[in-house]
């Protein structure tokens, strides 16, 4: 036996921070740093699935889906048969539920026969109505999860929902069966026969065949990637998330495949309710899959966030008043000299800031009245108001007022004379330096600072 003593946990801990954390990646090779940063994201995700934020979210994902699932086919069933495509529906459920084997026959025939019972047309305006909002509810659920992964605190306003969400319930699945039509028609082309008993051609075709599924997969995963968080992803941040999810989802399909095929003591423990069980755990790893998915493709984009440990962003006053100031003083003068608008992006980057902590100042400068968001994608910032009637005082009013209420505001405490005394005073002095001082004074009271770097549009983009 070796006398070489056995390595403690808090030494494996020690050498996996040396190793993966503090390694220059900049100064590695190329390979090295592409691993390492692998690790980097794949330890992100594993610690939001750990800490629980993934899988609650999961889990709320599939009650919703529960509720919306036949409203949601019944709509698409209605668009589809305008088409003459309505047939295919099933042939994809059975697809999907594939791994559940016979009792996925078993859930499709049911939801079926639910869908061809919703006559959507004799509804109503009010029974459609509420049909449409059980669809664009379930919706919501998933916009607020991925936002939620991609920290953005704005959410979709009422008229983007309704533009965004009736695409996707409406021509989203035309254009699925449209696109499914086309690559069948075009493998029974008279050319493609021809080609296919010629080799190397033939095996090319079987292959991309036989591959098809897995791209149109990974398709569907970046485009959601793309679509639903309410920000700007970059195409290869969602690609990279889409391709480890396509591959999640092939291997669980695999798994639990193998999982249902010896599950006969389930049946025996829950009889009838067996199937719904399985169907549970089924879509609970699908949304759980796509989830991670995108855990991926935000910290890909955003790799300031990914660290050797859980982090919870808390801004001090003095923090959030020296980030207003910096914000107010970017937009407002590189609109006073005709610039590219800044994003939310661009501007965390130029400060080296988190985007939380940018995002909570703007949407508290927003609020406030000092900024307003532009209708591009993504959104620009310019003043509110013009800059020689904008004062620095109000910038500061803006992020001290934020997060106030009628429920708890300096108004709903305890009046006591000395404090009140303190706070006027407070107020009084800042207005006596500040009263005069004007966003345009702050715009140009560096103008040899407009040297420095600027948006750009791809900037912008990001």
């Amino acid at each position: 036996m070796s006398d070489k003593p056995r390595p403690k946990i808090g030494d494996v801990k020690g050498w996996f921070y040396r190793t993966v954390w503090e390694a220059e990646l900049a100064a590695l090779p190329r390979w090295h740093a592409m691993s390492l940063t692998t690790v980097r994201i794949g330890h992100a995700v594993i610690r939001s699935v750990s800490g629980e934020q993934l899988t609650l979210r999961a889990m709320s994902l599939v009650y919703t889906t529960l509720l919306s699932l036949v409203p949601l086919l019944a709509i698409s069933f209605s668009v589809l048969k305008g088409f003459g495509v309505h047939n295919q529906v099933e042939p994809l459920l059975l697809s999907l539920l594939e791994p559940l084997g016979e009792k996925g026959v078993e859930i499709t025939t049911e939801i079926i026969g639910f869908v061809e019972n919703v006559k959507v047309g004799v509804l109503g305006f009010i029974g459609f109505a509420l049909l449409f909002y059980t669809v664009v509810s379930l919706m919501q659920k998933i916009e607020r999860a991925f936002n939620h992964t991609w920290h953005i605190v704005r959410e979709r306003s009422l008229g983007e929902q309704f533009r965004d969400y009736l695409s996707v319930i409406i021509i989203g699945p035309a254009l699925v069966f449209a696109a499914i039509g086309i690559m069948a028609s075009l493998l029974n082309t008279a050319v493609i026969e021809m080609l296919s008993g010629i080799e190397p051609f033939g095996f090319l075709i079987k292959t991309g065949v036989k591959a098809a599924p897995f791209v149109m997969i990974v398709g569907a995963f970046t485009f959601i990637y793309m679509f639903i968080p309410n920000t700007s992803v970059k195409l290869r941040s969602a690609l990279i998330g889409g391709l480890v999810a396509g591959v999640l989802w092939n291997v669980n399909g695999w798994v639990f495949a193998s999982f249902v095929v010896n599950s006969a003591q389930y049946a025996a423990i829950y009889s009838t309710f067996a199937t719904l069980f399985l169907f549970l755990i089924w879509l609970y790893l699908g949304w759980l899959i796509l989830l991670i998915g995108a855990s991926i493709a935000f910290h890909d984009q955003h790799p300031e966030y990914v660290t050797a440990t859980r982090r919870l962003l808390r801004l001090s006053n003095r923090m959030q008043e020296r980030l207003a100031l910096q914000i107010a003083y970017l937009i407002g003068r590189d609109f006073y000299h005709g610039k590219t608008p800044w994003s939310g992006d661009g501007l965390a980057q130029e400060l080296s800031a988190p985007m939380d902590a940018t995002d909570i100042v703007l949407s508290a400068l927003e609020s406030g009245g000092v900024l307003a968001r532009t209708q591009s994608d993504p959104p620009a910032f310019l003043p509110a108001r013009p800059l020689d009637t904008t004062r620095v005082i109000d910038v500061l009013r803006a992020v001290r007022a934020a997060g106030e209420s009628d429920y708890l505001n300096p108004g709903k405490l305890p009046s006591e004379r000395a404090v009140d005394t303190i706070m006027t005073e407070i107020e009084i002095a800042s207005e006596d330096v500040l009263s005069s001082k004007t966003l345009k004074d702050l715009a140009l009271s560096d103008d040899a600072s407009c040297t420095g770097s600027k948006p750009t549009a791809a900037t912008l983009k990001e």
